[in-house]
């Protein structure tokens, strides 16, 4: 209870000067506070709606949104909201996005290089293009962990391809590649950027980008920042479907985390360098015919 609501409840019986002195407090600061009474009473309200809107976008994102998705799904809904509010009533509600984790490495260097084709740019101006991919574990409580193999379209972010298997061969990234060649139709022509590690150096995979008619491209040894869009796919996959477990209780469960997370990745979930569209929702847009203006007389 604030001062001024305890002025407010013994006024009758004391006086809002004798109240007011005792306390410490001006009188006017008391008016103003009854005075703005009911526009108090309305943005609690309209706070208390945004609350129950905002945990059910949290909670259809598996509770991995933060503000700035959270906003962008509450405009499309044709919510007149901007994100400083979004985050007071986060706060205030004890919501937020999940946090990276500190990242396992999967990378085993070899000796056989490639040259870099993209120089640290991740980004391409159509799908099917331009492709980075990467590795990354994914820890099974009491067993030996499985391992993720992606490639993703630089333009749109869109997983084009994955696979997941108990083993680092070069097999588990043939398969993403496949996948992402039966994905796109194929992939001739198109850029696959990846790191030095064994499974892309090795002559299995090399052979599997010829026949596909993959370029391949590798980044610096040692330079992370080189395949950052991988980089950061994997800790966001892991960050959300994990939500600060250290593994998943079966292999089962791992195989199916990454499944819903990655048709959710493709269709749903908002990406900031979309412009919080979807990779799908955002290759749409691209290829949507051009809307004509109707002619004036």
């Amino acid at each position: 209870m604030t001062r001024c609501q305890f002025v407010a409840d013994h006024q009758r019986r004391y006086g809002v000067k004798r109240l007011c002195t005792i306390i410490g407090i001006a009188r006017s600061s008391f008016y103003y506070w009854r005075r703005t009474a009911p526009a108090r009473a309305a943005r609690q309200a309209a706070d208390h709606q945004l609350a129950r809107r905002i945990r059910a976008v949290h909670t259809e994102s598996d509770g991995t949104y933060g503000v700035p998705r959270v906003t962008a799904e509450l405009r499309e809904d044709g919510e007149r909201v901007n994100h400083k509010s979004v985050a007071r009533v986060m706060r205030t509600i004890g919501l937020a996005g999940l946090r990276l984790r500190k990242k396992h490495r999967t990378t085993i260097p070899a000796a056989v290089k490639a040259a870099d084709l993209i120089g640290r740019d991740s980004t391409a101006e159509h799908p099917n293009t331009k492709y980075v991919g990467d590795i990354t574990y994914l820890p099974v409580s009491g067993a030996k962990p499985l391992y993720l193999a992606t490639v993703i379209d630089l333009c749109s972010r869109r997983l084009a391809g994955w696979a997941i298997a108990d083993h680092m061969r070069a097999e588990l990234v043939v398969d993403a590649l496949a996948a992402a060649a039966w994905t796109r139709g194929s992939l001739d022509g198109a850029i696959f950027h990846c790191d030095h590690g064994s499974q892309y150096t090795s002559a299995v995979f090399a052979d599997a980008c010829e026949r596909a008619g993959v370029r391949r491209s590798m980044s610096a040894v040692g330079s992370s920042a080189d395949n950052a869009a991988a980089e950061s796919w994997n800790a966001s996959m892991k960050r959300e479907t994990l939500k600060g477990a250290k593994a998943w209780p079966t292999a089962r469960h791992a195989r199916l985390a990454a499944f819903h997370w990655a048709s959710r990745y493709n269709t749903r979930r908002r990406h900031s360098r979309l412009g919080q569209r979807s990779p799908i929702a955002y290759e749409n847009a691209l290829f949507a015919p051009p809307t004509t203006l109707p002619e004036t007389a």
